[in-house]
This record gives structure tokens, sequence and C-alpha cells, in this order.
């Protein structure tokens, strides 16, 4: 994938400091570990309000996929959202099969989870191949699956002790990788970011 050239108007709409670039980027991934969570405590719990809870976090995969439309463009955009999209589909599938005690529907669910993931990662390391390595960004994709299962899990069982370690976890983690990915954009396009 190469980058594609923004116009004047979005150069204007998404330069901006680097500091405030990294906030957006903490911000955005933040949202997507707090409304997973969120999403898994309410299916957990069957509580009413997962249908716009589902809805929020869908939102907030689009959002991401916003994010870098400015520096890869509108084609790549909408296909990090369809991955994040695809990659919170098969979480839910992943809930649903553990929470009837399909281990099975568990199994094939979780591999395509993990094959989502580095599909994930191969797409970011081909945007931007010199700041996100692909063995680098497949690491980091599979250790965010890997700790979001590990909460799931807890949650499910009635582990909270662990839910919310596994939690504490996840945020620190997704917090390395919200760094990383904004590190890289400035690093690919200095000149759009000061």
């Amino acid at each position: 994938m190469q980058a594609v050239g923004p116009s004047t108007q979005d150069a204007q709409s998404t330069a901006g400091t680097r500091a405030a670039f990294r906030a957006t980027m903490r911000k955005l991934w933040e949202d997507h570990i707090t409304w997973t969570r969120l999403f898994i405590v309410s299916d957990a719990a069957a509580l009413a309000d997962l249908g716009p809870t589902t809805d929020r976090l869908l939102r907030n995969q689009q959002d991401i996929g916003d994010a870098i439309k400015p520096f890869y463009g509108e084609a790549a955009g909408r296909r990090l959202t369809a991955l994040l999209r695809e990659h919170i589909l098969i979480a839910a599938d992943i809930l649903g099969a553990a929470k009837t005690g399909n281990s099975s529907g568990v199994d094939a669910a979780s591999a395509r989870w993990y094959a989502n993931a580095d599909a994930i990662a191969a797409f970011l390391g081909s945007a931007n191949p010199r700041n996100w390595p692909l063995e680098e960004m497949r690491t980091m994709m599979r250790s965010h699956l890997d700790l979001t299962l590990g909460e799931a899990v807890a949650r499910l069982n009635g582990d909270f002790t662990n839910d919310i370690a596994f939690y504490e976890q996840v945020h620190d983690q997704i917090l390395h990788m919200a760094d990383m990915l904004s590190a890289g954009i400035i690093n690919q396009f200095p000149q759009r970011l000061h």
C-alpha cells in the first residue's frame, strides 16, 4: 500500500502538534479497550445496555479507520475499519460460544480471531514497513488478543480479581501500541505533524 498525499484541506485539518496527535491516538485506542470491556461485562451478564454498548464499540472501529485516512487514503481507512469491525464481531462469537459451553465453537472463532489479528498486522506493516515491521505488529496484535481473552475468560468465570488485573494489562499494552502507531505516522509524515 502506498501513502496517499492529502488535499490542501485535508492537510490543514490533520496537521497539528505531535503531542496532540499522540493524545488523539491514545484516546482512540483507550476507547477501543474501554468499550470492549464494557461489551464483555454487558454480554457476560446479559445487561440491557448490550445493544447501545455494541453500537458504540463498533463506532470506535470506524473512528480508528477514519484517523488514518488523511495519511493513507480513503480505501486504507475503510480497510482498517473493516478489519477492526471483524476483530470485534469475532470476539463476540468467542464470548457467545464460551457462554454456551461450545468449546469447538470457541476454538473455531479463536482461530479466526488470531488470523484476523495477523491480517491487521499485515495491513499496518504494509502501510508503514519502516516503522511498523510485520513481526513487531504481529506480536503487538497477538498480545492484545491474549490479554483481552484472559480478561473475558476471567469475567465469564466470575474471577473478578483476575478480570481487573487483565484489564490493567490490556490498558498498558494498548497505550504502548497507540504510541507505536502514532510514532510511526509521525516518522513517516514529519512534515504533516510538527
